[in-house]
């Protein structure tokens, strides 16, 4: 290992051992596609994607799970999973979902993000992408 790379990782570990470990800010972060594609290749958007986003945030709302500490939905750009849109994701367990309807996020909402369950009927399969 060069000198300058001795530094900085004497700099680095230094850095951590000095900063506190401190919890998420949220405890469980869902992220749902809503790109839209106009060369008419397959996208979230196409599959009510904002409907199922705000369905979520509604419910999320409603059970007294949103803000600090607790659960956040929010909107994003392409997941690059359009195979298997709709699609969401939730952190930090990093678990993909595709659904259909309204009931499939309600399901989310109160299996996984309420009682920290999987909802294995809709666990998107690993191999498809974009």
């Amino acid at each position: 290992m060069s000198s300058s790379n001795s530094q900085e990782a004497a700099a680095n570990a230094s850095v951590t051992a000095a900063a506190p470990v401190s919890p998420s800010y949220y405890k469980r972060h869902v992220f749902f596609c809503l790109n839209q594609r106009s060369n008419g290749e397959n996208c979230c958007a196409e599959h009510r994607a904002e409907a199922a986003f705000d369905r979520c945030k509604s419910q999320v709302k409603a059970a007294g799970l949103a803000g600090p500490g607790q659960v956040r939905v929010n909107k994003a750009g392409c997941l690059d999973r359009c195979a298997a849109g709709p699609v969401l994701v939730v952190y930090p367990e990093a678990v993909w979902y595709s659904y259909v309807d309204e009931s499939d996020i309600d399901e989310i909402v109160e299996s996984h993000l309420k009682n920290g369950q999987l909802v294995e009927r809709l666990l998107t399969p690993a191999h498809l992408g974009r």
